[in-house]
């Protein structure tokens, strides 16, 4: 049904700040949201694109000569607030009478980093900006809380390589939903089609993370949708890097200069606490003033002699990079990885702590002197191994499937030539008499045992010719 709703609303006061918020809005009001960059005065047409649905939030009155609306779709009106037609009084600011239309909302998508803004806690507040986030995390995690501000209204896409997005809470139009049944409802009214599209679902738990040592973000399976929504963005690129290896930390769309620590922990460790003690002991440190850091837990793919995937680890990963420039770029950031490395051998056992792995921007440091060289030899080994492996697999594959034919070879063995020496066996019942040759078998003529001692050692076949007697050679 086609249908365009007026409601009027008094709206409460701002909610209490969450986690990560929407920043994009469609509200009436917003000079971004119009084709004239602009917002459409008494003389003008306002023009909604007849197949667009959209969902506008007006908090004021407007006078104006014409208006097209959307075949589907809302119009939110605060207290106050509605549209009366133009007089045909002279403004001395709208005189053009030209026709202002609505841009385009469908493309502000939820799982486009620049759109959302993490809202200040109380670590930020203690060092504002020296917190980040890995790009999958801009976007709001299973988790997390969202807001969208109120006296605001919105449209976005939540297309996704998951069927669910869970989330902890939605607050939106001033009111919290941090319950499924509440968040079920909400999706029943008018507004939510609106609101959301796309091939996602939206699913609120009401539930925080459950594990100190925290919870994995769980954007990884939509990393290349916010990838490509980042790099996409107008000015979006990755940055030009002067280091010599950068690195790519898990869940970030570019490569940085700096350092990564990747931590092994034990059910004791706590994530907030020891964020807390790295703030307060170290990154508070005036060297380290231009050093930033985001820290949180993910998962680490494993595989199978280096190249068949199997399954995957969590780890803490810590990522810090600094605002040094050419040849220094990224040498504060690996000094205070080098610190914490140094405080994880001194407390890591009671911190929760089993082992941690530094990489920095020019190289991999775990303990010991050409630890990376050694493990590039030691997966080309393994991958030398395996290659050797297929390819006799290959060849035993083609052989029984009668493809490809192997030589035969026999070579001599000691005990071949032992049986050679040994007497033929006694004659089957398929033999013959020969009246040529009418001699005895040996064994029954006298003087056998004498005949054998004569024969040279290294015959290997002999009889008794009776047509030659060894006599007549004798001189």
């Amino acid at each position: 049904m086609n249908w365009i709703t007026l409601v009027s609303l008094l709206l409460p006061a701002a909610a209490a700040a969450v986690y990560k918020q929407w920043t994009p809005n469609t509200n009436f009001e917003t000079a971004s949201n119009w084709d004239k960059g602009r917002v459409p005065c008494a003389s003008e047409v306002v023009h909604f694109e007849k197949n667009k649905v959209v969902s506008v939030f007006v908090r004021s009155p407007h006078e104006l000569t014409d208006m097209y609306l959307p075949l589907n779709g809302e119009l939110v009106l605060a207290s106050g607030a509605g549209f009366a037609a133009f007089d045909g009084s002279w403004d001395p600011g709208c005189d053009s009478g030209a026709t202002v239309k609505f841009a385009d909302a469908e493309h502000h998508a939820w799982f486009d980093p620049t759109l959302w803004q993490a809202v200040s806690s109380h670590r930020e507040l203690e060092l504002p900006g020296r917190i980040f986030s890995v790009d999958e995390e801009r976007v709001p995690c299973s988790y997390d809380d969202v807001i969208f501000q109120p006296e605001t209204s919105f449209r976005v896409n939540v297309d996704s390589s998951r069927r669910v997005i869970h989330l902890r809470s939605i607050s939106l139009m001033g009111q919290e939903l941090s319950s499924p049944e509440a968040w079920a409802g909400y999706l029943r009214g008018p507004s939510a089609p609106l609101q959301f599209h796309g091939n996602g679902t939206l699913q609120v738990t009401g539930t925080g993370c459950p594990d100190k040592s925290g919870c994995a973000c769980g954007n990884a399976p939509d990393g290349p949708r916010i990838c490509a929504a980042l790099l996409g963005a107008p000015g979006g690129q990755c940055p030009a890097l002067t280091c010599q290896s950068p690195l790519q930390p898990l869940g970030h769309c570019c490569e940085v200069c700096g350092a990564t620590i990747n931590l092994d922990f034990t059910p004791d460790f706590d994530l907030q606490k020891y964020q807390d003690r790295l703030v307060q002991a170290l990154l508070s440190q005036p060297k380290y003033a231009g050093v930033r850091m985001a820290i949180s837990k993910v998962h680490k793919a494993q595989t199978f002699l280096g190249v068949i995937p199997r399954s995957s680890t969590p780890l803490i990963q810590i990522v810090l990079i600094d605002d040094e420039v050419g040849a220094q770029a990224g040498t504060a950031a690996e000094h205070l990885a080098a610190d914490i490395m140094e405080d994880i051998a001194q407390h890591g056992e009671a911190l929760g702590i089993s082992s941690g792995k530094m990489e920095v921007a020019t190289g991999t440091f775990s303990g010991q002197v050409g630890s990376h060289a050694l493990s590039r030899i030691t997966v080309g080994t393994v991958l030398g191994l395996l290659f050797g492996l297929l390819l006799l697999g290959g060849i035993l594959f083609l052989y029984r499937k009668g493809k490809l034919r192997l030589p035969a070879l026999r070579h001599p063995r000691p005990w071949d030539r032992m049986a050679d020496l040994a007497s033929p066996a006694p004659a089957s019942d398929k033999g013959f008499d020969n009246p040529m040759f009418n001699v005895e078998p040996p064994g029954t003529v006298p003087g056998e045992e004498m005949l054998q001692d004569m024969a040279p050692k290294d015959h290997q076949v002999f009889y008794l010719n009776p047509l030659y007697d060894a006599s007549e050679t004798e001189t």
